[in-house]
C-alpha cells in the first residue's frame, strides 16, 4: 500500500447550521449522501453548466468539529470559497479556506486496516483507492499509522492517470469545460435525480439529449510523452488537446465523433506529431441511440 501527500490540493470547510442545506442547493452531488467516514463527487458550476471547481465532499464528526468538508484544487480555493461566499446570503452557513493548515493524502494499491480521522474512499473510481485529510507535518506519521509506504506526489499522478481520471488544470480548463467532457457523468459526480443546482438546467439537458461530443480519453503514447496542450490530428483533422501522461499512458480531450470517423478510416493519430493510439476504441464510440438524440 502507498499513500503520498498531495501539495496540488487544498481543504475548504462549510458549517453552520443551514451548511447541508446549503451546499446541495448549489453543486452537482447529492450533499445529503454525505456522512463522516464517506464521500462524494462534485462540482460547482457556472450558471452556464460549465466547471468553476470540482471537489470530493466529506463530513467531519462531531468530534472532529463538524461540518462539510471540501478537498478541492488548492489553487482554487480561495476562489471558490469566495463564490461559495457570495452565494451564502442571510444563510446560517460558515465557509473557510483551511489550506494552510489541512491537507490530503493519496492512499492506493491497499485499504488501511485501520481508518484514522477524516479518512474517505475516492468514490470517482474504486481503482483510486482513500483519501485522508491530515496537517503536512502529519502526513508521514499517518503513513506509518495505516501500514503504507510514503511516497513522491508524482507516483500518485500515474496512478490517477493510469485509472482515466481526469485533472483539471492539466487534462480540461476550469471554466470551459462541461462536466461530460470530463466525464464527471461516469464518475459518480452528477447525481440526475437531485433538486436544482446551479447550472442543472444545461447538465440535465446534454444527459437527456446526448449532446456530449467532446470526451475526455485514454491513450497509449508509442514513444516520449507529448507536452500537454498539444493538438491532437488525424490526417488533417483536429480531435482535440493532449492532457497529462506518464509512464507511456496519458488523457486526452477529444471530440469522440471524430475520434470514431477516424478509427472507421484507418487513421493514425497524433499529438504534437507524436503517434499515440486509444486505449479503448469504446471510449470514442457513441451508441446509436445517443448518436440519434
Amino acid at each position: 500500500m502507498k499513500v503520498a501527500f498531495l501539495p496540488d490540493r487544498g481543504v475548504i470547510k462549510v458549517s453552520g447550521d443551514d451548511a447541508r442545506r446549503f451546499l446541495d442547493g448549489l453543486v452537482t452531488t447529492n450533499i445529503e449522501m454525505v456522512q463522516p467516514g464517506s464521500a462524494r463527487f462534485g462540482a460547482l458550476l457556472t450558471p452556464q453548466g460549465k466547471i468553476i471547481a470540482d471537489f470530493l465532499v466529506t463530513e467531519a464528526s462531531a468530534g472532529q468539529g463538524g461540518g462539510l468538508l471540501l478537498d478541492c484544487p488548492k489553487a482554487l480555493a480561495q476562489q471558490l470559497a469566495d463564490r461559495l461566499g457570495f452565494y451564502k446570503l442571510r444563510a446560517k452557513v460558515v465557509v473557510e479556506n483551511l489550506s494552510d493548515s489541512l491537507g490530503v493524502l493519496a492512499v492506493w494499491d491497499g485499504e488501511p486496516s485501520m481508518k484514522p480521522d477524516l479518512a474517505f474512499a475516492d468514490t470517482r473510481n474504486s481503482s483510486l483507492g482513500w483519501r485522508i485529510l491530515v496537517p503536512e507535518d502529519l502526513a508521514q506519521k499517518a503513513a506509518a499509522a495505516i501500514g503504507a509506504e510514503f511516497v513522491d506526489a508524482a507516483q500518485d499522478e500515474a496512478h490517477r492517470i493510469a485509472c482515466g481520471t481526469p485533472r483539471g488544470g492539466m487534462d480540461f480548463i476550469y471554466g470551459d469545460a462541461f462536466p461530460h467532457e470530463t466525464n464527471m457523468d461516469r464518475l459518480h459526480g452528477v447525481d440526475f435525480d437531485k433538486g436544482c443546482y446551479v447550472g442543472q438546467e444545461v447538465v440535465s439537458r446534454m444527459q437527456h439529449r446526448g449532446t456530449a461530443r467532446t470526451r475526455i480519453v485514454r491513450v497509449r503514447l508509442d514513444a516520449s510523452a507529448p507536452e500537454v496542450g498539444a493538438s491532437i490530428l488525424a490526417g488533417d483533422k483536429s480531435l482535440g488537446t493532449m492532457g497529462s501522461s506518464s509512464n507511456g499512458l496519458g488523457l486526452a480531450l477529444m471530440r469522440i465523433d471524430r475520434a470514431a470517423d477516424a478509427l472507421g478510416a484507418g487513421l493514425p493519430f497524433f499529438a504534437g506529431g507524436i503517434p499515440i493510439t486509444l486505449v479503448a476504441p469504446d471510449d470514442v464510440r457513441i451508441s446509436p441511440d445517443k448518436a440519434s438524440a
